[in-house]
């Protein structure tokens, strides 16, 4: 937090100045690669949408507006025509064989994939991973239902409302295990250091607030300028990597008050901040995920993925000389009672949030392409994922790269402070969890109940 003195209406005014980078989602028709997989139900660009933000050509973010967002559930709608009738499932099994057969087939006859396809099946979440040796396959289970667009445009199954996996997005962390096993995958959105000196010179230049302070606002956006985005472990152009900007977006507006969190639990975090506060430190807030062990049968055929949760996690940073200093920053008990807040009604925000989900989606097939390669599940089955790992016969979707955001300066008058918000990331690291596992006695039973249950050879799902 930056900290000035300033006079307002003749009396000591303080302005705890905290900045917030505004994150990034990915627009709507803005991809420039991909044959099969971007010809979706005959150029069904919206189901690589991701929480109503557009991204131009230079890589800045701008809010897509409501006609937009109403054309973008209309296409999705009409494109869900052709999906098949997928229905609902308590445990969904998906063939990775039967679906590596099939978009090769489709690759190779420039046709596009079928939605229900790309949705593998209808998939809202992988609870489990089975190898058969026998069928040579390895087998993605869940539950599952059928796609429906919810008012928002958002691609969710019908009847819990929660966004469904892509098989866009497992691709891209089945090709990126290596990138993510050596850094983990992360988004982080930071001022330059240009920027910081300058909104140090802009706020020890100001001796009033005056009446209004939107001109001292919209003077410290102007000063501390775009903020760079930073993408780690998968590609910045990938849906994958907008998924992860797009979630710290909408928690960033959120804890600045910029939108409601729609639930009576989780208010701005600018509401938490109390009378006459004093600090001069810049708080932080980042998502992290958190797995329970992973559930294992003795031969590590059989795979139980479960007590999966986000948690909100904040420091205090200090502005110095040469930047930022994150060493010796007081805690903030608003910042902290904020992320507790967030971690525990997170379930409950992402209800209303959906793309809180979609993060919590790409996390759990991040966490799944890890198991499948740590433990070398494809030799074991005796399965080439090869056609889904071939960048070159089948390229995916590319999307403009987000590579800076401007900055937005928003407040609430505590007493004599005008407090503003802060800026963070999503971080987290599928390896590690992928390798934390123990033994169980009925995951194994409820493999052989899956394989048994596939009735038609041929099916690349079955119930």
């Amino acid at each position: 937090m930056i900290e000035s003195r300033l006079a307002c209406r003749g009396c000591a005014a303080r302005i705890l100045v905290r900045l917030l980078a505004v994150a990034i989602c990915l627009g709507a028709s803005l991809l420039d690669g991909g044959t099969a997989l971007a010809q979706v139900g005959g150029g069904l660009g919206g189901f690589r949408s991701v929480g109503g933000i557009a991204i131009d050509a230079q890589g800045i973010v701008e809010n897509l507006d409501g006609r937009a967002l109403e054309s973008l559930a209309a296409e999705r709608r009409e494109s869900l025509k052709n999906a098949g009738p997928v229905k609902a499932g308590e445990l969904r099994k998906v063939s990775l064989a039967a679906v590596t057969a099939a978009v090769a087939e489709f690759s190779a006859a420039g046709k596009p994939i079928p939605a229900d396809l790309l949705l593998l099946g209808g998939l809202e979440r992988i609870t489990h991973v089975f190898v058969d040796p026998d069928g040579h396959d390895i087998i993605l289970a869940g539950p599952a239902d059928k796609a429906a667009v919810d008012a928002a445009g958002n691609l969710v199954a019908a009847s819990s409302g929660r966004p469904l996996l892509q098989l866009e997005d497992l691709i891209v962390a089945l090709r990126t295990t290596d990138q993510a096993r050596k850094g983990g995958i992360l988004c982080s959105i930071d001022p330059t250091q240009e920027g910081l000196k300058n909104l140090q010179k802009f706020l020890g230049a100001q001796r009033t607030i005056g009446p209004n302070p939107e001109a001292v606002f919209r003077g410290m956006e102007q000063a501390l300028g775009p903020q760079t985005v930073t993408v780690g472990g998968v590609p910045a152009g990938s849906r994958f990597a907008l998924v992860l900007v797009a979630a710290d977006y909408r928690m960033k507006r959120i804890g600045m008050g910029l939108e409601p969190s729609g639930i009576r639990e989780l208010p701005s975090y600018l509401a938490l901040v109390p009378p006459g506060a004093k600090t001069t430190a810049l708080p932080r807030f980042w998502l992290e995920a958190e797995y329970e062990p992973l559930a294992r049968d003795a031969d590590e055929l059989a795979w139980r993925i479960g007590g999966r949760r986000m948690k909100c996690l904040t420091e205090n940073d200090v502005i110095a000389k040469g930047g930022i200093d994150r060493s010796a920053a007081p805690a903030d008990k608003g910042a902290e009672k904020w992320c507790a807040a967030m971690t525990e009604h997170y379930d409950k925000l992402a209800a209303k949030h959906p793309v809180f989900a979609e993060l919590v989606n790409c996390v759990d097939v991040a966490v799944v392409a890890a198991l499948i390669q740590s433990r070398q599940l494809p030799t074991r089955a005796g399965l080439d994922l090869g056609p889904l790992l071939d960048a070159e016969k089948l390229p995916l979707p590319t999307y403009n790269p987000p590579t800076s955001v401007p900055t937005v300066a928003s407040g609430i008058k505590k007493g004599t402070n005008w407090v503003l918000s802060a800026s963070g990331g999503v971080q987290f690291q599928p390896w590690e969890f992928a390798a934390n596992s123990a033994a169980s006695e009925d995951v194994g039973q409820t493999r052989a109940r899956a394989i048994s249950a596939k009735a038609d050879p041929s099916a690349w799902w079955w119930d």
